[in-house]
């Protein structure tokens, strides 16, 4: 495709910050320490997409239909001859219903995948958060779907073209809100850690740590000058250090071919980001310990947001030739202000950084009685779980003895009370238990036991003396004779 086309297509798909994820996607870095010492015309080349992360959560899903879209010729050519007021009203997304049935079907199915991710991530949500007594906000939840028509879930339609570009617009325009607002709140949280560290050492040594922290700060704000990001001077250096020509040759129109990496006659973000490079490497070095590459990244996206918002009068994300050459004869580019770098310019203020502590607090007492609740409910299972145990033991108890009876083929008779004393009854009662005394008395061939016999079973018998007369009618003791096993 060729580059006006391309970049007709990123500003159909983007209408603001799509263009830069188009742009991204076509583009081949060129490290700004390269040394050029002649200019050429950059060459078309067809070079494959680069895997670009916007960011967003539907990312993959975004840079698919972009592909595919790409290979409709239909679709390249309506949005050649598209003006940007009518992709704003989505008469672009209309042409949706000529592109090819090959592409939509592919669309359909990236729609289908996409629904099914969308679908897993939040039932996956809901289980956690339900799990954890956690209100479930369905809005939120739902606003997952907004980039297409969820109700519609099988094929890809106008209006889920129309929402992509809306919602990718909209999401991106956010993008450096966001990373501002993470980077604050880093910034914070590394303040507090450092505070509640000094509260855990002793005087002498929060003195030493003061005073090491202090003399970092020095060091780090200890660096060369750092020209204003997209002014004269700041270009002559890269001019000079990064392509090798000389800075009383400086020449605005020839920088920007210079540096527009891809030639499609436009600077991205992440061309833009590129000229900063020199100017960072004033401030920041990975090897110093007080050098946090982390508030490196914020300063190149303060300084290219700085020059986006200097040079981009048309608000396209993107900066044309002719707008980089309007800018080069401002004051601005030709006589700076002095740039002012991220330790001059704190990222929260003092009473951010106090709600900030609070939150962490309420947070920290939070967190501690939903420990103490769990424990409470520890303790609680664990001594369900010791009465468990002994009612088992008991169970297991009473199994055994049941089975040692068993094994002997005795079974313990009933009980009845009379006067307070426990009496055997039931049939046989006597019977069954006279057999293991008359194997004894046999073993130990004691032939007058058997006439003694009763009297010994009646004491043996919970110590309570019966007689014949003492049984009911049909458990009489049957005739010595019968029962003598001798």
């Amino acid at each position: 495709m060729g580059s006006g086309i391309q970049i007709k297509m990123c500003w159909a798909l983007a209408i603001s910050w799509v263009v830069m994820l188009l742009q991204l996607m076509c583009v081949e870095p060129v490290p700004i320490s390269m040394d050029k010492t002649k200019v050429k015309e950059p060459e078309q080349v067809e070079t494959p997409p680069a895997s670009v992360d916007t960011g967003l959560h539907y990312d993959r899903y975004l840079r698919e239909v972009i592909d595919f879209l790409e290979k409709d010729q239909h679709f390249r050519e309506k949005l050649h001859n598209t003006d940007m007021e009518d992709i704003k009203q989505g008469k672009l997304a209309k042409e949706l219903d000529f592109v090819s049935h090959n592409v939509r079907t592919k669309l359909d199915e990236l729609k289908r995948q996409e629904v099914n991710r969308l679908r897993t991530l939040i039932k996956a949500k809901q289980d956690i958060e339900g799990g954890n007594d956690i209100a479930v906000d369905h809005q939120a939840l739902l606003k997952q779907f907004e980039h297409l028509n969820h109700m519609n879930p099988h094929t890809f339609e106008v209006e889920d073209l129309d929402r992509l570009i809306k919602s990718a617009t909209k999401d991106l325009e956010n993008y450096d809100k966001d990373r501002h607002e993470e980077f604050k709140n880093y910034e914070m949280m590394k303040e507090h850690d450092r505070r509640e560290h000094l509260k855990t050492l002793n005087e002498e040594d929060r003195k030493k740590e003061e005073e090491h922290y202090e003399e970092m700060k020095k060091k780090h704000a200890d660096h060369p000058k750092v020209n204003h990001p997209g002014s004269q001077n700041q270009f002559k250096e890269v001019w000079e250090e990064a392509d090798g020509l000389d800075p009383e040759d400086f020449d605005p129109k020839t920088f920007f071919n210079i540096h527009d990496t891809n030639g499609d006659g436009f600077f991205d973000d992440q061309e833009l980001e590129a000229l900063f490079t020199k100017e960072l490497e004033k401030i920041y070095d990975p090897a110093n310990e007080e050098d946090d590459m982390v508030e490196m990244e914020e300063e190149r996206l303060r300084m290219r947001e700085h020059v986006m918002n200097e040079v981009d009068t048309n608000r396209d994300r993107l900066v044309s030739l002719d707008e980089f050459l309007v800018a080069t004869k401002k004051k601005e580019f030709l006589e700076p202000d002095s740039w002012e770098t991220l330790e001059q310019n704190q990222a929260y203020t003092d009473e951010e950084m106090r709600e900030f502590e609070d939150h962490l607090a309420q947070q920290e007492k939070d967190l501690n009685q939903k420990a103490v609740d769990l424990q409470k409910q520890r303790d609680e299972l664990e001594k369900q779980q010791e009465q468990l145990n002994a009612q088992k033991q008991e169970l297991q108890q009473a199994v055994e003895h049941m089975e040692r009876l068993k094994s002997q083929k005795i079974e313990p008779p009933p009980e009845v009370h009379v006067e307070g004393e426990a009496i055997p009854v039931g049939e046989n009662a006597v019977h069954q238990e006279v057999q293991p005394q008359e194997h004894e008395a046999a073993e130990q061939a004691v032939p007058e036991a058997a006439q003694a016999q009763q009297p010994n079973l009646d004491i043996a018998l919970h110590g309570v003396p019966q007689t014949n007369q003492d049984l009911p009618p049909g458990h009489q003791e049957s005739p010595p004779e019968q029962n003598n096993v001798l």
